[in-house]
């Protein structure tokens, strides 16, 4: 019966100092928090307005242009610590869509606390999603981004009108997408913020993330929409989305 007691009291003894000391790189109880982004689209500097009848823009070509359709996917966000260390922010898929209002401000939720220097994020759909097949959320094909006759998604969408497209009606239409060799088109985007972020629990400090369209037609090719006013997939949207991987996107603000 002592024998039994003693081994009881061990017992007890070496489970409550396992609880007190969690493993070594582990905490009991590690505080997140939450960080708030707000998008905000551009033409080269200028508040983009969709179906604007009454001016246009211009490319790097000299090309007058307006914007019906601007929408854009960024996934795999990871938030990069002052050690250098990539922190993973699971399950983060992102639709942006310029006709609508509501989704400008984004949020990404069960960060670990800490100060954080930038941010990478791929622009499109992952590999892996991408060949999952129709899914749900933002990734539901009613949202206008996928592919039924190619199974995949559109990672960038443009489309509006020039007069000097040669397509009916001077449409351009740029669905840029594609995950396989030798026409992938996924692109990833890393930039150290302006200023230190910090991430702690009960606050919600804040990213402003400009996203500049006419990057699709200037870069390494600039564009001229009498040769190229037209594509989804395929040689043509690689052109695009190497033009855009650099310029598409910029931080701007941050807002502890």
């Amino acid at each position: 019966m002592k024998k039994n007691l003693l081994f009881l009291a061990c017992l007890i003894a070496i489970t409550a100092t396992a609880f007190a000391n969690p493993p070594k790189g582990k905490t009991k109880d590690a505080k997140k928090g939450n960080l708030a982004v707000h998008f905000k689209n551009v033409v080269d500097g200028k508040d983009l307005k969709l179906n604007d009848s009454t001016s246009f823009y211009k490319n790097a070509n000299g090309d007058d242009f307006k914007i019906t359709t601007f929408k854009y996917y960024i996934s795999n966000v990871s938030l990069i610590a002052k050690n250098g260390d990539k922190v993973a922010i699971p399950d983060s898929y992102f639709l942006i869509n310029a006709a609508d209002s509501t989704t400008l401000n984004q949020q990404i939720t069960n960060i670990p606390e800490g100060k954080y220097t930038g941010i990478t994020f791929t622009i499109g759909v992952d590999s892996a999603r991408n060949f999952a097949g129709a899914q749900t959320g933002v990734l539901d094909p009613a949202k206008g981004m996928f592919w039924s006759w190619n199974s995949g998604y559109i990672f960038v969408k443009l489309e509006g009108e020039s007069p000097k497209s040669t397509a009916k009606k001077n449409r351009l239409i740029f669905h840029i997408g594609g995950a396989k060799a030798p026409n992938n088109t996924i692109r990833t985007f890393t930039q150290k913020f302006p200023k230190t972020l910090k991430i702690s629990e009960g606050k919600l400090p804040e990213l402003e993330l400009v996203a500049n369209a006419s990057a699709l037609f200037q870069g390494k090719t600039t564009v001229d929409f009498a040769k190229l006013n037209f594509t989804m997939g395929g040689p043509n949207s690689v052109i695009v989305a190497d033009n855009y991987a650099d310029g598409l996107f910029k931080i701007t603000k941050v807002k502890n």
